[in-house]
């Protein structure tokens, strides 16, 4: 929570400030059953109105006093917490773009939204009602104790007897609602996961009729969310009949009492009555325990949560010896011995790879679904560290570079095309910000999607559906890859890019990229495709059992020649339909 909280420091003089005001008003609150008791006993019982006047002015300026510093404190409460969840919203958003892929494997999607959000706002919220009401309550426990004790402490001790009993029920109350909390949240999280998934795939969802088992899911989901909530409130609505319960015959008690004290002199009637009022308050205070305890407790957990994230390190990061790597201009490519495992897995995804691709060569790498070809991909822009082995770019260790320096020269295509919502000249631009119009036009050619583009209802300027919904899978592709040109990169990784593609197009744009000076690795199912590279990979469970260009392979391996003649019989029987 200290990591939290430490968000707070920059607006430490606002928040002491809105403090201030709140123990202004605190002070006037405490002192009202004084100076209510002095009219009792010394005006209204002595039937003087000078005094009663007097007293009842005081009593008049205080409160106008009390309003304007209340009113001055929800403003300054207000400042502080929409500052401090302003704060840390960026700051866990930043810590999230810092984290590897591993990283992103630590946490759920869905578990990351709601601690973005919802936790925050629960966190912000606390803020604002511990400046504002929350710190009141207990302070005005507090004081009106030692007020009471001032008055009377014959009957306060009453109060003194009373009020602890309940402040350790009230502390395993927090401490067991915390936990509970937690869990509440972490089936929010859960429950946030099944509506992301559904949206995501809501197509898939309607074209397999199978809307009634997501809404069974969805519903399985609530249920788990709503018997947690129920506990954990019935746990906090418990304590407010036992709080009333203890004051309320408390109250009894100095009434009983102090009609005693009374009659034979020992106490006077105003001081009775300021200390039942003193009562009512703490009674009224302790009543917002249950809405305190609850508020905590949600902050607790959301706390430890944010925590998590704002305290996990990226497993990559820049060598100490990396500020003095240059960037990546040639473009080669090597991997020596190279073997990767998973985080938390037993099972290497690439087992002992070796190869080189040269400055400006064209790579295509083949292999059936698992083999690893995504994660070789993977490994070259640092997105994950090789396990063993090592990736040397332009001769010189992938870890030697700044990430930063990297990825600048590396333009990388993932296999599920992502764009963004904006226009199609921002989706482009997206990989180069600074790009001129000129370029984005150029790149666009080169993909082979400038006249698509142009056939649009506002060109360029056309907005693109989230994840490109209002476009093929073909025209997203080539849009990815013309994001990709952009950037001019040394180094060009397609991840089954052209997958969509008709042969025809394909070619225009495998011929358009070899007017880039770039080394090209590609991922590709299609032998043709394959077929025009410099070299060829052939994966099989992360091992790498052949690679060569395509007439060796054809003489030396079996698999590349069965792979060969398999798409070549099916490519004629094609052509005779």
């Amino acid at each position: 929570m200290n990591r939290v909280f430490s968000f707070l420091k920059p607006y430490r003089l606002p928040a002491g400030l809105a403090l201030t005001l709140m123990l202004v008003e605190l002070a006037v609150e405490l002192a009202q059953p004084l100076i209510i008791a002095r009219m009792i006993d010394q005006g209204i019982l002595q039937k003087d109105m000078g005094v009663i006047w007097l007293w009842g002015g005081v009593l008049l300026a205080m409160s106008i006093f009390a309003f304007a510093a209340g009113v001055t404190n929800s403003f300054l409460a207000s400042k502080v917490s929409q500052g401090f969840a302003y704060d840390l919203r960026s700051s866990l958003f930043k810590k999230v773009q810092s984290f590897s892929f591993s990283n992103l494997d630590d946490f759920q999607t869905s578990s990351l939204i709601t601690r973005v959000t919802n936790d925050v706002n629960t966190i912000q919220m606390t803020v604002f009602m511990s400046l504002r009401i929350m710190l009141r309550a207990p302070l005005l426990v507090i004081g009106g104790t030692v007020m009471a004790l001032f008055v009377n402490a014959k009957l306060a001790l009453i109060l003194v007897i009373a009020i602890p009993v309940l402040i350790f029920f009230l502390l395993w109350v927090l401490k067991t609602g915390g936990v509970m909390f937690r869990a509440v949240q972490e089936r929010l999280d859960k429950v946030n996961g099944v509506m992301k998934e559904n949206l995501a795939g809501m197509r898939i969802i309607k074209a397999f009729l199978n809307s009634r088992y997501e809404i069974q899911r969805f519903t399985s989901a609530t249920e788990d969310l709503r018997k947690r909530t129920t506990t954990v409130l019935r746990l906090i609505e418990m304590t407010m009949p036992i709080l009333y319960f203890v004051m309320n015959a408390g109250i009894i008690a100095i009434l009983w009492f102090g009609a005693g004290e009374v009659s034979s002199g020992g106490a006077k009637v105003g001081e009775v009555v300021a200390i039942v009022n003193y009562s009512l308050r703490i009674t009224a205070a302790i009543s917002m325990f249950s809405f305190i305890i609850m508020a905590f407790s949600r902050t607790r957990a959301s706390s430890q949560r944010v925590s998590e994230v704002l305290e996990t390190e990226p497993h990559l990061h820049d060598l100490p010896s990396s500020s003095r790597s240059p960037e990546v201009t040639d473009g080669s490519v090597e991997f020596q011995n190279v073997t990767f495992f998973y985080p938390g897995s037993e099972t290497p995804v690439l087992k002992k790879v070796s190869f080189t691709a040269e400055k400006g060569s064209t790579t295509a790498i083949m292999g059936a679904t698992g083999s690893g070809k995504s994660t070789l991909f993977q490994l070259i822009p640092r997105l994950y560290d090789a396990t063993e082995g090592e990736v040397f770019l332009d001769g010189e260790e992938a870890g030697q570079y700044r990430l930063q320096n990297l990825r600048e020269q590396i333009g990388y295509v993932p296999q599920e095309s992502i764009l963004f919502t904006g226009t199609v000249k921002d989706n482009i631009a997206w990989g180069k910000p600074a790009a001129s119009m000129e370029e984005i036009i150029q790149a666009a050619k080169d993909a082979q999607i400038h006249d698509t583009i142009e056939s649009l209802p506002k060109g360029y300027d056309t907005v693109v559906g989230q994840k490109g919904v209002n476009l093929s899978g073909g025209q997203k592709q080539r849009l990815s890859i013309a994001r990709a040109l952009i950037r001019k990169p040394a180094i060009l990784l397609l991840d089954d890019s052209t997958s969509a593609l008709d042969l025809k197009t394909e070619g225009r744009l495998l011929k358009a990229l070899g007017t880039y000076s770039c080394t090209t690795f590609l991922i590709t199912q299609k032998i043709s495709t394959a077929a025009a590279s410099d070299q060829i990979l052939i994966l099989d469970d992360g091992e790498l059992l052949e690679h060569g260009p395509h007439e060796e392979l054809l003489r030396t391996s079996d698999i590349y020649r069965r792979i060969w003649q398999s798409q070549m019989k099916g490519e004629r029987i094609h052509e005779t339909l």
